[in-house]
């Protein structure tokens, strides 16, 4: 699979100066965690999973969580265990290739060798499970019952950690337990893909939810939180994981407090005005503004909950050309000794090695998601993208 696969060849080949690579399940995990991107989440007890998966495989999605936690009822999770059975089965059984990374948010670690087990030769196409309100002492059996099911299964299984209990929240328990995550998730690092933030769990914690003209980085005391687990899991040294950015909760406004976040003139350039009253009518002007803030305090990928917000994340993924240019002439062999340089774009300045992180971080990000043409812009990749 690879990202913008499901447009045509000649169109991706107008829009990026550098395709997206293409990776399977068993692609290094460096790649992957970063190749996650918008991660739909489903409920596992929807009737027709298999059908959904596919056709959400036909509109870009590369990776989808199916949930056995808070997503259904309590009474419903031994019917959701059996349809996720039969699902998988049945999507086993059609013999296409090109699924997305599937994942299962479990609720209990027992769940986790059980459902290993009883998937059988379906297990082929589980790529590992969702860690629900992780902490050190919650997290740590689940993640034995993972290396369990790796065993039993024969199968590389990943491990998603949500984060998203209240002692993260509260000042006095925050340190601590984030050490005790960190602890956690280093001791099983090869099997951590990347670690997910509960965002309406913390709001829930201050009975609070932002609105839809509101972002995560808007709500303070949410922003400290994710800014205190980006600084201790997520640092660029070799000792980080990927973040992934929080849920937009929206589809549709009826009525807004706010003006609209989203400039007009990048779409009258486009000629997709339409495009841009279509985005603010359903709310996509916050998320895209929550998306460019989550990339620049260091998350990567978000998780979704409608499969519209999947392609505003994965657009504004794609690395533009003058990015590109500055990495590229920041890692460049005979730059490795240091040094300030004027960009290629002439509009600013490169000191090799305090951006060095930054354009290694880059070029992996150009790999996954591709980089746009020079003349290309997010208006271009959104409008490109969307289903006909």
């Amino acid at each position: 699979m690879r990202h913008f696969g499901h447009i045509a060849p000649e169109v991706r080949q107008r829009l990026f100066h550098q395709e997206p690579c293409e990776f399977s399940a068993d692609s290094p995990a460096r790649l992957l965690s970063v190749a996650l991107g918008a991660t739909l989440y489903s409920p596992a007890t929807r009737p027709r999973l298999a059908d959904d998966i596919v056709k959400q495989t036909g509109r870009g999605v590369v990776s989808m969580v199916l949930c056995l936690e808070d997503s259904i009822g309590d009474e419903d999770v031994a019917a959701g265990e059996e349809n996720l059975v039969q699902q998988f089965t049945e999507l086993a059984g059609r013999g296409q290739e090109d699924l997305p990374l599937l994942f299962i948010r479990v609720r209990f670690p027992e769940q986790i060798p059980d459902l290993a087990r009883r998937l059988g030769p379906a297990v082929r196409l589980l790529s590992g499970f969702v860690l629900p309100k992780f902490t050190e002492e919650r997290g740590i059996p689940f993640l034995e019952a993972l290396t369990v099911a790796e065993a039993a299964s024969g199968r590389r299984l990943f491990a998603m950690p949500v984060l998203e209990s209240p002692e993260l929240m509260y000042r006095e328990s925050r340190v601590e337990t984030l050490e005790g995550i960190f602890r956690a998730v280093d001791k099983y690092r090869e099997r951590v893909l990347a670690v997910r933030l509960g965002v309406t769990d913390f709001c829930s914690s201050y009975g609070l939810r932002r609105a839809p003209d509101m972002t995560a980085w808007d709500v303070q005391i949410v922003a400290s939180v994710i800014a205190d687990v980006v600084n201790m899991l997520g640092r660029a040294d070799g000792t980080g994981f990927t973040v992934t950015g929080p849920v937009w909760e929206y589809f549709r406004v009826q009525e807004r407090m706010f003006k609209p976040q989203l400039r007009r003139s990048p779409f009258l350039e486009g000629q997709a005005e339409e495009l841009r009253e279509a985005l603010i009518e359903h709310a996509m002007d916050g998320l895209l503004r929550e998306i460019a803030l989550d990339q620049a305090n260091g998350l990567m990928g978000k998780t979704c909950i409608h499969p519209s917000h999947v392609l505003p994340v994965h657009a504004l993924s794609v690395v533009s050309h003058e990015e590109f240019s500055d990495a590229q002439d920041i890692l460049r062999p005979e730059r490795c000794g240091g040094g300030v340089l004027r960009s290629a774009y002439t509009n600013k300045m490169n000191e090799v090695k305090p951006h060095r992180a930054w354009a290694e971080r880059t070029m992996l990000r150009a790999e996954v998601f591709g980089v746009a043409h020079e003349d290309i812009g997010f208006v271009d990749l959104l409008a490109a993208g969307i289903p006909d």
